[in-house]
């Protein structure tokens, strides 16, 4: 592969990647689908619980009235509880329900079968090529990261 070509086979590949476990985890659902905001949304409170409205726009990088309208849809849905800061009045603190506690288990359980079900699938060699990649992915991740970070 050429150099200059490995950017877009890379982004390209991660994309398709992502979109088909998407897709392959939406088939049998039950409960109506949360969009990628509201999933984001949620495993950032499950990672940071009591996190603010605002701290929390700023974590997923999208405006303070966008992840306002996610937090009324998800507490509406039963999936967060939004209580005041007792240290300041004016601001929420967000928490999970029991409902997206379960639901999120439940995600990342389906996610870890499908994902090492084809995993398995592979032969040695492109798993241990798989294992080798991951920290220069994260690598990549966190450099993705700062500059969204930056001004």
């Amino acid at each position: 592969m050429e150099h200059e070509a490995l950017p877009e086979e890379l982004a390209d590949t991660l994309v398709r990647i992502q979109r088909l476990i998407r897709r392959r985890l939406r088939g049998g659902l039950t409960l109506p689908r949360l969009r990628g905001g509201e999933v984001e949304l949620l495993r950032l409170v499950e990672s940071r619980p009591g996190i603010g409205i605002s701290d929390a726009a700023k974590a997923l990088h999208l405006a303070g009235n966008s992840v306002s309208t996610l937090v009324n849809q998800l507490v509406k849905g039963g999936y967060l509880l939004r209580e005041t800061d007792p240290a300041d009045r004016r601001a929420a603190r967000l928490l999970l329900t029991g409902a997206a506690e379960k639901r999120l288990a439940d995600w990342q359980r389906r996610r870890a079968e499908l994902v090492g079900r084809h995993v398995s699938r592979l032969d040695e060699a492109d798993r241990e090529a798989l294992r080798a990649a991951l920290p220069a992915l994260r690598k990549l991740a966190a450099t993705l990261h700062e500059e969204a970070e930056e001004p």
